[in-house]
């Protein structure tokens, strides 16, 4: 008689969450205390913005990458604590619960700071002369 595989969980200050939540966590927290002991390192925009889709012509690639440029400034103008919500829940497709697991922060935590980082973003981008509309 074969036993059923039991769901793989893990409980952590009396919440459960999969295994999944509880891996991203720990890779973040080595993410995070690896980049602790090294500079900063500058990402290569040359190589970045050399990327092109190829249903674009060339003015919807150049307003693309003209607005690409603007949001990553602007996204990098918020604080380190609301960059990693929106990359979290934005960037990396996470629920606001798994989120919340990654970064060991209550849910309505997450809600408010997505909350506070999207009108920041907001003003951000409307500084830098940019509507909400994208090519």
């Amino acid at each position: 008689m074969r036993r059923a595989k039991p769901e793989l969980r893990f409980r952590h200050k009396e919440r459960r969450s999969s295994v999944g939540t509880w891996l991203l966590a720990i890779g973040r927290h080595k993410a995070l205390s690896a980049l602790r002991k090294r500079p900063a390192q500058a990402l290569d925009e040359e190589r970045t913005a050399a990327i092109q889709d190829p249903a674009d012509d060339p003015e919807i690639a150049v307003q693309k990458k003209d607005k690409s440029e603007i949001l990553r400034k602007c996204l990098n103008g918020l604080s380190a604590e609301h960059r990693e919500i929106i990359d979290l829940v934005y960037y990396h497709e996470k629920s606001v619960e798994e989120a919340a697991g990654i970064v060991g922060i209550p849910a309505n935590t997450v809600k408010t700071r997505m909350f506070h980082a999207r009108k920041r973003l907001s003003e951000l981008l409307k500084a830098a002369g940019l509507d909400r509309g994208w090519p």
